[in-house]
């Protein structure tokens, strides 16, 4: 759910709702563009010019959707857009993906452990076909509603269901074989 802007009663002048919305989802648009992308710096690029679209067009918005479900949207085309484009496709990718582990009452050896596990499978989740990676993302990673994912990404709700399936099938079958954690 999206949390309230300040001041809802339209004092917020377009540079105020612009700084507001790159603090409450400028993180997570970044997060979302990496899964695209896989490079940290593309993904930073990317999402600097969603927020430039979304200035331009802040007086276009007609508030059938959230804020968070726009700029979403729009950073899912963008991203499309990049990785169609030749200068993606005649770049070198670097990986960049790391978690930090959850638990301070941990040992450090076991906090080692955890985010090399963590570390593992959020590279096997990047190296998923992009129609698998992008709905296990939104679900996962976003907590966004299958019915969300659909609208978001233009296919059925089914669909949306079938990926999901797929995408854990590829993933299990990875660590049932041994291929994850180079077991």
């Amino acid at each position: 759910m999206e949390k309230r802007l300040p001041n809802q009663d339209g004092s917020l002048s377009r540079d105020e709702l612009l700084i507001w919305l790159m603090d409450e989802y400028g993180k997570r648009l970044v997060r979302l563009a990496f899964m695209y992308v896989k490079n940290e710096q593309l993904a930073e690029d990317i999402v600097q010019e969603v927020f430039e679209k979304c200035y331009i067009n802040l007086d276009r918005f007609q508030r059938k959707s959230s804020y968070k479900t726009w700029l979403y949207q729009i950073t899912v085309n963008s991203c499309k857009d990049k990785l169609k484009s030749w200068s993606y496709r005649n770049m070198i990718l670097m990986d960049f993906f790391s978690f930090q582990a959850e638990s301070k009452e941990r040992s450090l050896e076991e906090k080692v452990l955890l985010l090399e596990e963590h570390k593992q499978l959020s590279n096997e989740v990047l190296a998923l076909p992009i129609k698998l990676r992008e709905v296990l993302i939104f679900y996962y990673y976003e907590h966004l509603k299958t019915d969300d994912i659909a609208n978001l990404i233009k296919i059925s709700p089914n669909t949306v269901k079938s990926r999901l399936r797929r995408g854990r099938e590829v993933l299990k079958n990875k660590l049932d074989r041994g291929d994850f954690l180079g077991r």
